[in-house]
C-alpha cells in the first residue's frame, strides 16, 4: 500500500529515473534506491500517521500505540526510528542532517517516557514525519550532503554510555533500597 509520502517521493524520484537513459548502470541502483525510500516514507507513515480516532481529525500511528506500553514501547520505537537515520547516513547524509533527525528522535523518546504526557505528544510530535521531510530536501534540494559517520559513531558511544550509566543508577538505587529495608 503506497501512502501519501511514499506518492511524493516517487513523484520526485520517477521523472529523475526516467530521463536516465536505459542502457545507464545507474539506473537500477536508482530504481533500488528509490523503492528503499517510498519503504521508508510508508514506515514513518505507519509509525506517526497511519490510524485516526473515529469522527475526529486526529492521527496516529503505532508509535503512539507502543507509546502505551511504558518505557518498553518507546525504546521500540527509539530503536525503529534510529533504523530510518542509520539508512540516511548510508545515503551520504551530512553530519548535520543526521544530528536534526537524531535530535527529533530524541525528543520524541525523552518526552515520551513522562506517563500520559508522553502519549499525547506522541499525537502531535511525528518525529519520524519530520525526518522524512528532511530527507526529502536531502535528495530533491541536496542540500545535506556530507559524511555522517562521526557524528553517528559519536551519538552511537554516547548513547552507550547513557545506558552504562542509567544501569549503574539503578543497580545503585537497589543497592541502597536493599540495605534500607533489610
Amino acid at each position: 500500500m503506497d501512502t501519501a509520502a511514499g506518492s511524493q517521493l516517487s513523484t520526485l524520484f520517477t521523472a529523475d529515473i526516467m530521463t536516465e537513459d536505459s542502457s545507464s548502470p545507474n539506473l537500477e541502483e536508482e530504481q533500488k534506491e528509490l523503492s528503499e525510500l517510498i519503504w521508508l516514507a510508508n514506515l514513518a507513515d505507519f509509525l506517526d500517521d497511519r490510524f485516526r480516532i473515529p469522527g475526529t481529525k486526529i492521527r496516529f500511528g503505532l508509535d503512539a500505540l507502543l507509546g502505551l506500553v511504558p518505557y518498553l514501547g518507546d525504546v521500540v520505537t527509539f530503536f525503529i526510528s534510529g533504523f530510518l537515520v542509520v539508512v540516511i547516513a548510508r545515503r551520504g547524509a551530512s553530519g548535520r542532517l543526521v544530528m536534526r533527525m537524531m535530535g527529533n528522535i530524541f525528543v520524541d523518546g525523552a518526552v515520551g517516557t513522562i506517563p500520559f504526557l508522553g502519549d499525547l505528544f506522541d499525537l502531535r510530535y511525528r518525529a519520524n514525519k519530520k525526518n522524512v521531510r528532511l530527507l526529502q530536501e536531502h535528495y530533491a534540494e541536496g542540500r545535506h550532503r556530507g559524511s555522517a559517520w562521526p557524528v553517528i559513531l559519536l551519538v552511537l558511544f554516547l548513547i552507550l554510555f547513557l545506558i552504562a550509566l542509567s544501569v549503574v543508577v539503578i543497580w545503585r538505587i537497589f543497592l541502597f533500597f536493599g540495605t534500607l529495608f533489610s
